[in-house]
């Protein structure tokens, strides 16, 4: 257990937690709305802090990051909690265990432990992963500084629901990020996720005014966020206000927690995307949970420039300095080259 970061004390020994975009305040003995930062006696504490559900050692490409060192390891690691409640959570025996199932479990394991894991799999960089980085703040905090000094990069992969306090804080440590924008309707995050639109779309952008590296993901489910208008709504915010460059992950849902019922994403609904996407103007377009390919093409000439089976790269043709070598356009991201 740790005292919390971002957080202000109120009258009445309550406290506001200024990490994510609930900011929930919270009163002596009480838990926010991710059910792992506690008030007690008027200090707010991490009930997670160096407490790992997960580790494992992932491509950089399952995050996903297509343009964040590609053919790259990620070390990847969370904690127990979220502040979402998504209705189709891919990892909710994880995330919502401390709701559910009022318990908290976790190896204990130090910022320094992660980082030295991190150098012993020859992780390129490590991701704050599965469940929400945002909830878990203090402990990617620590490890990145340390991952830093060590030339790991850090990576999160999120909903995007932090403040902007938090990204100011964490953005000198923090390389990338794929930020789920679950949908671009607000009522939608409202009904299926108790959360809002807005914050998600301003953080977008604040990452990007930061320099961190961002790619988008879209989970497109049936009946809930697979309307043209809505995927062409998403796609145009994305080429206009984060930059065409900007990775789009459009991916497929399958059923899982409380959208058992729910029929899987109909292939012809992501081809209708990606070209919504393309549409828009977005360079690089990715189809996700499906087999085959996600190859990087130039946006220029259409040359591949990066060919993949699912995860794992099977060839690569860009040069050092991460330019197409048949025209010349430069390939947005980090690491590109050869």
């Amino acid at each position: 257990m740790k005292e919390g970061m971002l957080y202000e004390r109120l009258s009445d020994q309550r406290v506001r937690c200024n990490l994510c975009a609930h900011r929930c305040m919270i009163a002596e003995g009480k838990r926010g709305v991710c059910q792992v930062r506690e008030n007690r006696g008027g200090t707010l504490y991490s009930l997670v802090y160096e407490r790992l559900i997960a580790q494992h050692v992932d491509p950089i490409e399952k995050k996903p990051l297509h343009h964040f060192y590609p053919g790259s390891t990620a070390y990847s690691i969370a904690t127990p909690g979220c502040n979402f409640r998504c209705q189709w959570c891919q990892n909710w025996e994880i995330s919502q265990m401390p709701r559910e199932q009022h318990f908290i479990m976790g190896q204990p394991t130090t910022p320094e432990q992660i980082v030295a894991a991190a150098r012993r799999t020859g992780s390129r960089s490590i991701a704050y992963t599965y469940t929400e980085p945002t909830v878990f703040f203090e402990l990617t905090y620590d490890t990145a500084r340390l991952a830093h000094e060590a030339g790991i990069a850090n990576v999160y992969v999120t909903n995007g629901y932090m403040t902007e306090e938090m990204l100011k804080t964490i953005h000198p440590y923090l390389d990338a990020a794929n930020v789920d924008l679950k949908a671009f309707r607000d009522e939608t995050y409202r009904k299926y996720v108790g959360a809002r639109l807005q914050p998600v779309l301003d953080s977008l952008k604040k990452m990007k005014e930061l320099g961190i590296w961002v790619e988008v993901t879209t989970l497109v489910i049936p009946g809930i966020n697979d309307d043209p208008a809505e995927l062409r709504d998403a796609a145009e915010f994305i080429a206009q206000e984060l930059g065409p460059e900007t990775p789009w992950h459009i991916s497929r849902f399958f059923p899982a927690y409380r959208m058992a019922d729910v029929p899987p994403t109909p292939i012809a609904t992501l081809q209708r995307a990606r070209e919504i996407g393309e549409e828009a103007g977005l360079w690089y377009i990715y189809v996700g949970n499906v087999a085959g390919e996600a190859n990087t093409l130039c946006h220029i000439c259409g040359h591949t420039l990066i060919r993949r089976s699912g995860y794992w790269i099977l060839e690569q043709d860009v040069t050092p300095e991460s330019t197409c070598p048949v025209c010349g356009a430069e390939v947005a991201g980090v690491g590109m080259g050869l």
